[in-house]
């Protein structure tokens, strides 16, 4: 519950940079966000770090510190077409660029993490930029990384401006 507190005092400071109004944070009974005033969000908590964010548009972040992964985690969440776009990478920063590209994706359309298997990444655009195609649609989202972590936000064309407290 701390945590969860945390990450929506993180989504009111996305607003007030973006200067829009998220005063009213409240989610369905799915535990879904739901949209106030036009206002779209998506927050993400670890043990030690929280994320929150605002939008005009439907959203989704998620974050999760880098660490080693097992080859099994790593096949269950990358397939192989999905690796061969990422040409070199460390195999574990592959892992967290995708999973959190993919619960982004999952958090900005409600899904969930039960629709995971849907989910494929599209395209590479560059060190910082996915494809992510969820069944018939494709989103475009924003890799971030830091202090031994990594956010993913969709972004869909609007530019991310990232800040720290």
């Amino acid at each position: 519950m701390a945590l969860s507190r945390l990450a929506r005092e993180c989504v009111k400071a996305s607003a007030l940079k973006s200067k829009l109004d998220a005063a009213r944070l409240e989610n369905d009974e799915s535990g879904a966000p739901l949209t106030s005033n036009g206002i779209f969000w998506s927050l993400s908590h670890k043990p030690e770090i929280v994320a929150g964010v605002v939008s005009k548009q439907n959203v989704g972040i998620d974050i999760e510190q880098l660490k080693n992964i097992s080859e099994t985690m790593f096949k269950r969440i990358v397939d192989q077409t999905e690796y061969l776009h990422f040409m070199r990478q460390d195999k574990m920063l592959v892992f967290f660029r995708v999973f959190t590209a993919k619960e982004a994706v999952l958090k900005k359309t409600a899904v969930g993490i039960k629709g995971l298997s849907k989910v494929k990444i599209d395209m590479v655009l560059d060190n910082n930029n996915l494809i992510v195609q969820y069944l018939d649609k494709k989103y475009q989202v924003e890799n971030f990384y830091f202090d031994g972590y990594l956010a993913s936000v969709t972004k869909d064309n609007l530019d991310v401006e990232w800040s720290f407290r």
